[in-house]
């Protein structure tokens, strides 16, 4: 066992490094034997059923590229070691998985193989969809079969460097780490909290970003039952909230965020908008309420705040009021944020975040905060909020050393406590930005 350990960690590196993407992002499959009718009677309900089982999996996020047809794939996905493209997974069949039998689907959808039985990157993240149930799987298979317009084209072929390019790695990396167990409820739990479960554990595969990772960049936890289990980490560069009680938010104000992407406090911004936005804002509201009832039964993380002395909420509101003797990050606020945030960073319900106690502000991490204050963020226009709330960005007027002082002063105002940011860390993530967006 002690050999095979730097084998599978070189072969988990090339296998791995595309976790936080949703979809089964790999070059197509070869077409497996048809073994659905041409002939069956479509089941609306069922087919209806798959679909909204497809939004809270979030298919469409990954297999869907910019201006192009529904899950037709060809989404370019950064991996920092080569582009990978996500697959067409409509009913193509030659294209697509219009020649998969249910089984076939299923071993993609839960194990990561595909009809030829080359294994998936896992990008597409089954070790959370191992957990879908038979009927849900069915449903799912139905509605892309069946409810989903075919697309006759074939995605870019994924450009790897070695050794991300090879495959062999896979079954091995899931040998050790992806669990083959089916969703497990625990004692003790009512309908409501073993619903939420089922949907966070499984399809909505929320521990893919909010739980922590080793080595192999495999999720320290799978399960409730584990203390790790979406207790928060990095991802990307990003700090990741812990969604473990979620001691600030109410259950409504959970059931809001995933609804409309913002609540009486906060408002969404980076990956989670495009999760708002094609996934949780389709939820029926009962199943909005079982995933909050359950993220407010976990334990909460322990407090990470950094071991500094904040200024204080009522210090904080006065000097600001006064406009006297004020330092640069002080300055700064007033003249950019102040408007909005006011004085006591309290902002305005369902309109403007608060800061003081925001965790994006005392995250460990501050690229987060950063990202925000460079480039600004806009809310989701969904059902339930049609408006769009646009935080502008500010990095075409302040400096790096500005920024950092800024988001220095936010980290240290009023009742935050979390760590002073540099000038360095803010030209990364500016430099992070201007790449991406070429």
């Amino acid at each position: 066992m002690t050999l095979l350990k730097p084998i599978v960690a070189t072969a988990a590196l090339a296998a791995v490094v595309l976790y936080a993407a949703h979809g089964m992002a790999d070059t197509p499959a070869t077409p497996a034997q048809d073994i659905a009718s041409p002939h069956a009677a479509p089941d609306a309900a069922l087919i209806a059923r798959g679909e909204y089982l497809a939004r809270a999996g979030d298919c469409i996020a990954c297999h869907t590229a910019h201006g192009q047809p529904a899950f037709a794939g060809g989404l370019p996905i950064d991996s920092g070691h080569g582009i990978i493209y996500s697959t067409n997974i409509t009913p193509d069949g030659q294209h697509g998985i219009g020649r998969y039998s249910e089984q076939q689907f299923a071993d993609a959808v839960r194990k990561g193989v595909r009809a030829d039985g080359t294994h998936l990157y896992p990008a597409m993240p089954y070790t959370s969809y191992v957990k879908v149930s038979d009927e849900d799987m069915h449903a799912l298979y139905t509605y892309f079969k069946q409810g989903v317009k075919p697309v006759a084209s074939t995605p870019p072929e994924s450009r790897m460097s070695f050794p991300f390019n090879l495959r062999f790695g896979m079954g091995l990396w899931n040998w050790f780490f992806a669990s083959t167990d089916p969703f497990k409820p625990l004692d003790g739990w009512n309908a409501q909290v073993t619903r939420g479960a089922y949907l966070v554990e499984g399809l909505g595969h929320c521990g893919s970003c909010h739980t922590p990772r080793g080595v192999a960049m495999n999720e320290k936890a799978s399960h409730s039952g584990e203390p790790q289990f979406l207790a928060g980490g990095e991802l990307g560069d990003w700090g990741v909230p812990s969604l473990r009680g979620l001691p600030r938010w109410t259950e409504q104000d959970i059931v809001d965020y995933l609804q409309t992407g913002r609540n009486q406090t906060s408002a969404v911004a980076g990956e989670m908008t495009e999760v708002v936005r094609h996934s949780t804002a389709y939820l029926q509201s009962d199943d909005l309420h079982a995933i909050a009832s359950y993220l407010k039964g976990l334990t909460p993380v322990a407090d990470r705040a950094a071991n500094v002395t904040p200024q204080g909420a009522t210090q904080t509101a006065a000097k600001l009021t006064s406009a006297e003797n004020l330092t640069l990050g002080e300055r700064l606020y007033l003249d950019n944020c102040a408007a909005c945030h006011f004085v006591d960073g309290k902002g305005a319900k369902r309109v403007f975040p608060v800061l003081d106690g925001a965790t994006v502000i005392n995250a460990e991490n501050p690229n987060a905060l950063i990202h925000v204050i460079l480039q600004g963020a806009r809310t989701p226009s969904t059902d339930k909020a049609p408006s769009v709330l646009v935080m502008p960005g500010f990095g075409h007027r302040l400096s790096d050393s500005e920024v950092a002082t800024l988001a220095t002063f936010l980290r240290q105002g009023w009742s935050n406590r979390a760590g002073s940011v540099s000038e360095r860390e803010v030209a990364k993530v500016r430099g992070q930005l201007a790449q991406a967006q070429h």
